[in-house]
């Protein structure tokens, strides 16, 4: 399986308790861009899977999300990769839609437009959520340290959940060179 799912904020751009409103606030982590163009250019599939809560609460909108989005295609895209597809829920929590992960709506939505299964993809992202739609969907849970990752490795290790199947990795770009540089799947 040559496919990559990667949560949005905290793991390819800067995250914020305030969210990310607009396109100027969308700024990549370092290393992150280039990550993800390295591992489309070694033959992976690359998908973002994201909660975007931001639009159900009002702070911006579907237009300016877009914006946020071609902003990183572009920046992808001006490094030699590409990203295959983008799926996004734009409900709070409160809306207990099908979309927002953990559930399974987002993964389903990109397996649907990209015809592939995501069991035994790898699924990086720096929350809890991330982690447990990993697990749900049977894909690789990897826990990158930037955005809330290490705010979420310790309430993790503090309730004693295990971490045996979980690949912990300082950054995207951490991840990419351990993949590239011969892991097993």
């Amino acid at each position: 399986m040559k496919l990559i799912i990667l949560d949005r904020d905290g793991v390819i751009n800067e995250d914020s308790d305030d969210y990310i409103r607009s396109v100027d606030e969308w700024i990549p982590i370092p290393g992150s861009i280039e990550a993800i163009a390295r591992l489309h250019k070694a033959g992976y599939i690359i998908a973002v899977a994201t909660n975007q809560s931001g639009i159900g609460r009002g702070y911006y909108d579907l237009a300016e999300l877009s914006a946020m989005h071609d902003k990183m295609i572009r920046l992808v895209n001006e490094c030699g990769g590409s990203i295959n597809s983008i799926h996004f829920c734009p409900h709070t929590p409160e809306a207990h839609c099908n979309c927002r992960k953990p559930a399974l709506g987002l993964i389903k939505q990109l397996e649907s437009e990209l015809q592939v299964s995501a069991q035994g993809a790898w699924f990086v992202g720096d929350t809890s959520k991330d982690i447990d739609v990993a697990r749900i969907s049977g894909c690789h849970p990897v826990l990158v340290k930037t955005g809330k990752g290490k705010t979420t490795l310790t309430k993790i290790n503090i309730s004693n959940k295990t971490l045996d199947d979980v690949k912990i990795v300082d950054s995207l770009a951490d991840f990419a060179n351990y993949l590239l540089n011969g892991a097993a799947i």
